[in-house]
């Protein structure tokens, strides 16, 4: 399964991660429906279903994934600055916590499943208004193959 990997330094106030991020194109070999059940096998839960923030935010509490179940998106990564990256229906984005993401623009059907490692909770940190969160967690599998996922990976 072809993939990216994403270093993304501290930028604008987002902390960002020592661990990458990781796009993954063509990902998803499950029906959406079936991505939730997909994700909750690689210990990926607390999922959800609708878009991507349009503004810079970060998750200091937990690892998330984003599968684009339909249409197209245009990201930032890392903060003002960063990467940008376009993911299209079948791509994934794993983004360690504390990771930086907005959504540039998007299709109109856009549909994104997301998930948080072991289920934790998150919280939704700006970098306007709580400034940088240490990233607080771990994540143990990958989202999308269910190998151990760690930093040198």
């Amino acid at each position: 399964m072809p993939h990216d990997r994403l270093h993304l330094s501290a930028r604008s106030r987002v902390p960002n991660n020592p661990q990458p991020a990781w796009l993954y194109s063509a990902a998803r070999t499950v029906p959406p429906a079936q991505v939730g059940v997909h994700l909750a096998a690689n210990g990926w839960t607390n999922a959800w279903q609708v878009g991507i923030y349009p503004f810079t935010h970060d998750h200091s509490t937990a690892h998330e994934v984003l599968v684009i179940a339909r249409g197209q998106a245009h990201l930032t990564l890392g903060g003002r600055g960063g990467p940008q990256v376009t993911v299209t229906a079948g791509d994934a984005l794993t983004l360690p916590a504390g990771t930086g993401h907005r959504n540039d623009g998007s299709s109109p059907d856009l549909l994104v499943i997301g998930a948080y490692a072991q289920g934790r909770d998150w919280d939704t940190c700006r970098p306007e208004t709580t400034g940088p969160q240490a990233a607080r967690t771990r994540a143990e599998r990958d989202p999308i193959s269910g190998d151990p996922w760690s930093a040198g990976t």
